[in-house]
């Protein structure tokens, strides 16, 4: 089978979303399946991967990303002779996708990624809800109706595209990831060259250090804790445009001594930065299914996290973590009872490795897979009104 994934922004950018495309083109491929993935930017960026289609774009500031409305010729053309087409991102790829595939009735596969609600409020705060939830509710409804088949990565996040009018072909499959690399003997990250105690309770967090990760939240409620346990440490794993503000905050909570910036970290790395530490902590509420949760339910950490789709999808409370209320005094209060209970930690760190197995990417890749031979067994019953379909096709001749 001919895959093509379509994604707004690949490697070298580092993120969840492009992790994943990577795996699950890696398994796919050992499936003996050709995969290709169509992105935009970095043209003369030397892939070590095979079959990554880059047309080029301009550049979006420091954000990695690059805006383009159109593939070159030529990937469009190679898009065209895939058997499946699944999209990663809904805005511009996804409507290059309808243009493109939909005429020549090639499946198109959407997994939703991202709460978009949510990212709006933390990137673009002057918006009026109503009118950023509105324009919102009735792009995704319309893309998703046009599509053969929308993916949620969780039970949460189905609901949540439910509530936004999405009922049209919703199937829940998690994002896999590779559990081996978590669970076998890994040589942990000497404490001591990161300035930590040994003795140390050492939580990590790993992720971009952006505005939706309610980092802030975080550090206030270890400034909290750590003033009652002061043999705590925080790790902070990942970089992004809160950095500064991060460390600065730290400075003024008096904690600096107790946060450790990593920066950007390889991600063949990551797993001995995880092997390092007692609890993984996380105080997001944007999670759509958070895969840095599962790496580290993998390598045996019991997680605190905050109530919401995707982290409550992942962590069953008091089996392989805790769930706080979105509220600082509960989170602070359960963060003081994870440190300071070590029976509680061994016993939740019993289950973390268990509670990883059905994300394992073969089986979710398998689950993906299933669905890609429904639809392109299907493929003689396009979907979409006549009206859009002659729309696109009159697009694609003109362009």
């Amino acid at each position: 089978m001919r895959i093509g994934m379509m994604a707004d922004i690949y490697r070298p950018h580092i993120s969840g979303v492009t992790n994943y495309i990577s795996l699950n083109k890696r398994v796919l491929e050992e499936s003996g399946h050709e995969v290709y993935v169509f992105t935009f930017g970095d043209v003369g960026y030397p892939d070590e991967e095979t079959r990554i289609i880059r047309s080029p774009g301009m550049p979006v500031a420091e954000t990695g990303f690059h805006l383009s409305f159109r593939h070159t010729r030529a990937a469009r053309r190679l898009l065209q002779s895939m058997d499946i087409v699944h999209v990663h991102h809904p805005f511009l790829s996804g409507r290059l996708a309808l243009r493109y595939c939909r005429p020549k009735g090639i499946p198109i596969v959407f997994t939703n990624h991202t709460r978009y609600d949510l990212y709006m409020d933390a990137y673009l705060p002057m918006l009026p809800d109503q009118l950023g939830t509105t324009f919102l509710q009735t792009y995704l409804q319309s893309f998703c109706r046009e599509v053969d088949l929308t993916i949620a990565p969780s039970a949460g996040l189905r609901d949540v595209l439910h509530s936004l009018g999405i009922i049209h072909a919703v199937e829940v499959i998690p994002n896999g990831v590779d559990l081996q690399p978590f669970q076998k003997h890994v040589i942990p990250v000497e404490r001591s060259a990161m300035g930590i105690e040994d003795e140390d309770v050492l939580l990590i967090f790993v992720g971009r250090l952006g505005p939706e990760k309610n980092l802030t939240f975080l550090l206030r409620a270890f400034a909290g804790a750590q003033a009652a346990y002061p043999n705590t440490s925080l790790l902070l794993v990942g970089d992004g445009p809160e950095g500064d503000n991060l460390q600065d905050l730290s400075r003024r909570s008096g904690v600096d001594s107790k946060v450790v910036f990593t920066g950007m970290v390889e991600y063949a790395e990551l797993p001995r930065y995880l092997a390092a530490a007692d609890v993984f902590v996380t105080a997001s509420i944007t999670e759509v299914h958070p895969l840095t949760l599962i790496e580290a339910l993998a390598s045996g950490l019991p997680v605190l996290g905050v109530r919401s789709p995707g982290v409550s999808d992942t962590i069953e409370d008091g089996v392989n973590g805790l769930l706080s209320p979105n509220d600082l005094a509960s989170f602070s209060a359960l963060l003081s009872r994870m440190i300071g209970d070590s029976q509680l930690r061994r016993r939740l760190q019993e289950n973390a490795r268990s509670s990883a197995q059905p994300y394992a990417i073969d089986k979710t890749a398998g689950r993906v897979l299933e669905m890609y031979t429904r639809l392109v067994a299907d493929r003689d019953q396009p979907l979409g009104s006549p009206l859009r379909m002659l729309w696109n096709s009159l697009q694609e001749r003109w362009s």
